[in-house]
């Protein structure tokens, strides 16, 4: 649990900076995180939604895609290429900026699941992230209006 604390700061409090930065110089795209209504439930199921976003995406790109292509026979750093790069691929849709760090994210993620072995710290730390994305664009969007 404490690693996927440090591992979601590690990421996310750069990860926010530069998506502020990417913002002002016209780098990211507006992104939406959510269009719930304020309802009792809308935060729990935020956090419910970025728990089960960072499980799958975990599983999948680099928990089975990293070992796939180990058993296929690629090389160590040519398969967390591959996983990186279509991390940062499928988060182009947020702008340039996010492509870029998301692939940024697979790299740092996929060698710590190298050295470890365990998912579960890339799922907290990915769940912690968007959480903080989710829960805080429903909370301040209405407040800062660079979120909008």
């Amino acid at each position: 649990m404490l690693g996927g604390i440090g591992l979601a700061a590690l990421i996310g409090i750069p990860g926010l900076g530069l998506y502020v930065l990417a913002r002002v110089i016209g780098l990211s795209a507006s992104v939406v995180p959510t269009t719930l209504t304020d309802t009792w439930w809308r935060i729990p199921v935020l956090i419910l939604a970025a728990f089960a976003n960072a499980w799958a995406e975990e599983v999948i790109v680099v928990g089975y895609l990293l070992t796939r292509l180990r058993q296929l026979g690629v090389g160590g750093t040519r398969a967390l290429a591959y996983s990186s790069v279509l991390r940062g691929a499928y988060h182009l849709y947020q702008g340039f900026s996010a492509g870029l760090g998301n692939l940024a994210m697979g790299v740092v993620f996929g060698i710590v699941w190298r050295r470890s072995g365990r998912l579960w710290p890339l799922i907290v730390a990915h769940g912690l992230i968007d959480t903080v994305a989710f829960v805080g664009y429903a909370l301040l969007a209405g407040h800062l209006g660079w979120l909008r």
